[in-house]
């Protein structure tokens, strides 16, 4: 009787309005990859030293079978400064070109094209009958000093972006230093451009007129890499080895118009305490503060009521700047035997500062903290939000303080990744130190098999997000070796000298050099050039054109005849299935069961009711199609999935999928994900990631 009752319920449930259930996913067509730009040196002003979206070079073909290196770059000089890259520049009839902008010591700056090393265009930053600088009877910089610290890109400046270089010339007995504004597409002036370095600070230290300290262009070299932050170019200045006068100077132009901002001297009633860091970028935190580590010079100990040094000379510390009203000291950390230091030359200021990310301890305190290291050995890490000052007696006024912890001490930056900082220090291993609870451990969680001879190691990050971390170092050595470590233990993935007949040597080595690595390629600076290195073999192409054509969810699976409704159509085809008169195809109280309870389920459905599902019975997918990549040799597909646009993305099928099309049965209801698709060849190379899809599962 029942069923009879069931086969009148078309003509009542006919007259009821059903409603429609969305079930279409919504897709995005944002191009996945965010520009790997390398705009200024170590990445970010944070100088962390990772590029987080680097998809091309993994853990698994980073090795000397498929990685190695693709071309050279000659120049006219020595490239003490970091390569830097940008992505899809437009050149006036010469099309886009990922660049590479490579400045030397004989005052030229190059554009590259990224990928095949071709010169896009060069100009020289030396003035009507001027050379470059001699040594200043220094070591340090030779054969000849020009273009020194690693420049910065701002590409919104301009009518095609801006690269901002500092640069040292001469005219017979006469020095200059000056800014150049160059146009990222031809290298001219911009701005008005060149503006000569010269400034003023109220003091009577040296060069002091008996009223404000004088700026002495022949008495500096620009070391540190420069830094743009919020529309300002700043500047730090060191000295030629250790050759009075000279103070500590950091100064700011701005960015549009090339005008003076804003002039510092660290060391304004003193001697000494030039800001050199071994050419690493002058750092700063996204509340706009600066960061460096001053050298050895003079520091005053009578410190006032606020516990800042009297008479405002501040050598061999670690200097918080403020910057909302021109540059003034907001806090320092002085180490307690500063004055042995600075009579020993063992300056904190021969490493780079880093700002790292906020830390969360035991208690859920959130710290914001930043790190720096110098030649004595130790590791401070400090409180940014209260350095320490300074004490005679401990060191305990830092945050944390790691005696000993870099034996060789540092002539380098420092890196981060996932939870890590790595250090490379003067004839040792890189070592890395893990942060737990906001403190960082006391010992090296792992190291390289390789030491580091003068100046160390300063290492550079590779990562997709959150995975595929590598650890890039290279050693002033001749030949160079360039090393990539697996960032999560340190174990040498490759190194330059592994391929036979000297495949992958590059020329010799130069201190104070920090890979740049982006889109698939890492590049090294030379005493003659550049190294350019990258997979060997071009990975497939990734595959297009990827949708989310159905998104499974709700009413899916009472969606008995799959025409994206469920209605009285689905009641009557439960009914058929049950009565036998058709196969059993639905799968609502399990696979292949149909019976009084899925007709009730179907009708509740029908009704506007949410589709209910039985134990186990999946009742979310998504349904992903694209097409094949055109690469030969493809052996198949992975999946990734992510709950943010532009990742980190997880894979989802344990095996490469043979065809073109994919159900992932693992997502919950009411969750947005994203996916994007790589194609695999037959030698294991994966593509980078296609563009993604957003995919939105309903709530029920």
């Amino acid at each position: 009787m029942q069923w009879e009752i069931g086969r009148l319920l078309p003509l009542s449930l006919s007259k009821i309005a059903i409603a429609l259930l969305l079930l279409a996913g919504c897709l995005a067509d944002e191009h996945y990859a965010k520009a790997q730009d390398v705009l200024t040196y170590h990445n970010d002003n944070a100088r962390t030293g990772q590029n987080l979206n680097e998809s091309l070079l993994t853990t698994s073909n980073v090795n000397s079978s498929s990685f190695g290196r693709l071309f050279t770059i000659s120049v006219d000089g020595k490239v003490d400064a970091q390569p830097l890259y940008v992505s899809a520049v437009a050149i006036p009839s010469n099309g886009t070109h990922n660049l590479l902008i490579v400045a030397t010591e004989h005052d030229s700056v190059y554009a590259f094209d990224a990928d095949t090393g071709s010169l896009i265009w060069q100009v020289s930053m030396l003035g009507s009958g001027e050379t470059t600088s001699d040594t200043r009877n220094c070591s340090q910089v030779t054969p000849e000093i020009g273009v020194t610290a690693t420049p910065v890109i701002d590409r919104t400046r301009g009518p095609n972006g801006a690269i901002y270089v500092i640069a040292m010339s001469k005219n017979g007995s006469n020095y200059f230093q000056r800014l150049h504004a160059l146009d990222l597409t031809s290298g001219a002036e911009l701005f008005g451009g060149p503006k000569l370095v010269q400034a003023t600070y109220p003091g009577t230290g040296d060069n002091s007129d008996g009223t404000n300290v004088v700026f002495d262009a022949k008495q500096y070299k620009s070391r540190p890499g420069l830094l743009l932050l919020n529309g300002i170019v700043y500047t730090a200045w060191g000295s030629h080895c250790d050759i009075a006068p000279y103070t500590g100077w950091v100064i700011g132009y701005d960015a549009g118009t090339l005008a003076q901002k804003t002039v510092l001297d660290l060391v304004p009633n003193g001697s000494e305490g030039g800001i050199w860091m071994s050419g690493a970028g002058i750092a700063a935190d996204g509340s706009g503060n600066i960061y460096v580590l001053d050298g050895n010079g003079d520091f005053d100990t009578t410190l006032n009521a606020s516990g800042f040094p009297a008479n405002g000379n501040y050598g061999n510390a670690f200097v918080k700047l403020s910057t909302s009203n021109g540059l003034a000291v907001a806090d320092y950390f002085e180490m307690d035997n500063e004055s042995s230091e600075n009579g020993s030359d063992t300056d904190l200021g021969s490493g780079g500062a880093m700002v790292l990310p906020d830390q969360t301890d035991s208690s859920g305190k959130v710290w914001h903290l930043a790190v720096g290291a110098g030649k004595d050995t130790n590791l401070y890490l400090v409180n940014r939000d209260s350095m320490g000052k300074f004490s005679s007696s401990t060191n305990n006024n830092a945050y944390q303080y790691l005696n000993g912890a870099l034996p060789g001490g540092i002539w380098a930056t420092p890196a981060y990744f996932n939870g890590t900082i790595y250090y490379g220090p003067v004839g040792s291993p890189i070592n890395a130190f893990q942060f737990t609870n906001a403190k960082l451990s006391t010992a090296p969680v792992a190291q390289t098999s390789t030491s580091f001879g003068y100046p160390g190691a300063i290492p550079s990050i590779s990562a997709n997000n959150n995975t595929e971390g590598i650890v890039w170092a290279v050693e002033n050595t001749s030949p160079a070796v360039l090393h990539a470590y697996d960032a999560t233990n340190l174990h040498e993935l490759y190194n330059s000298n592994q391929a036979a007949n000297s495949r992958d040597q590059f020329g010799a080595g130069n201190k104070f050099i920090a890979p740049t690595i982006a889109n698939g390629k890492v590049y090294i600076a030379t005493t003659t050039g550049v190294g350019a290195f990258g997979l060997l073999h071009a990975p497939p192409l990734p595959p297009t054109s990827l949708s989310a054509g159905s998104v499974g969810g709700g009413s899916a699976p009472c969606d008995a005849n799959k025409d994206g409704t469920v209605n009285v159509a689905d009641v009557q085809l439960a009914i058929d299935m049950d009565l036998g008169l058709l196969t059993c195809a639905l799968n609502i109280e399990g696979a292949g069961v149909c019976n009084i309870a899925v007709v009730q389920r179907l009708i509740n459905a029908a009704l506007g009711l949410p589709c209910v599902t039985g134990p186990g019975v999946t009742a979310h997918s998504v349904n992903l199609s694209w097409t094949a990549s055109s690469s030969p040799n493809v052996a198949g597909y992975n999946v990734y999935r992510g709950t943010a646009s532009g990742g980190p993305y997880t894979k989802v099928n344990s095996t490469p999928v043979s065809g073109t099309t994919y159900t992932d049965t693992t997502v919950q209801p009411g969750q947005t994900y994203y996916y994007v698709v790589t194609a695999v060849d037959t030698s294991n190379a994966e593509s980078a990631y296609s563009s993604p899809v957003q995919a939105v599962v309903p709530s029920s």
